[in-house]
């Protein structure tokens, strides 16, 4: 039995449902992480975030429209962000209507043209900011143990049923080799 022959015994109806019922989890998730500043757009913010505080994203969501498909350079950054979060076990979908993207997060200038949501993070935490690390001359031991403590990124974390969602969806996907499964946004 080949894997197309496994997939195709899925029925179409349940397949439907199941995609339509991630699309909202998507959806629901997207606002979600915006409202708790969660979220980062755009691929070159995205990779710096990744960079930085891996440990602290937990879905990825990469966008791009028919006429993305034949952008090698976005195509590349594509295949490094996958690979990426493969290596760090961050959940990955793709989405292909970057406009609804737009619509659903908000984003643009004043023509309706989307920024740069070809990826989008979400992270369980706001990123942390920087410690103030104490000068040398003027540090008592205590100032430089409480410098030294550093929060649990996921001690803030929040929870959202539609990110749960997600991640079986995902791992559902995976567990039949769809390791970047395609997602359509309700309208």
């Amino acid at each position: 039995m080949t894997l197309e022959e496994v997939r195709g015994q899925e029925t179409v109806p349940e397949s439907t449902a199941r995609m339509q019922s991630a699309g909202k989890a998507l959806h629901d998730l997207l606002l979600s992480a915006q409202r708790q500043g969660c979220l980062t757009a755009g691929v070159y913010e995205s990779a710096k975030v990744l960079n930085v505080d891996p440990d602290n994203v937990t879905f990825c969501v990469l966008a791009a429209d028919e006429e993305d498909e034949g952008d090698i350079a976005l195509q590349i950054h594509f295949t490094l962000i996958q690979a990426f979060c493969c290596e760090n076990d961050i959940d990955i979908v793709r989405v292909g209507d970057v406009q609804r993207l737009a619509a659903i997060v908000g984003a643009g200038d004043e023509a309706g043209a989307p920024g740069d949501l070809h990826c989008i993070l979400i992270s369980v935490s706001a990123l942390p900011r920087p410690l103030p690390w104490p000068q040398p001359a003027s540090c008592s031991q205590a100032n430089f143990a409480r410098a030294l403590s550093v929060q649990n990124p996921n001690e803030d974390a929040w929870k959202d049923p539609a990110l749960e969602k997600l991640s079986l969806f995902c791992e559902e996907s995976r567990s039949v080799n769809d390791w970047v499964p395609s997602i359509p946004l309700p309208e």
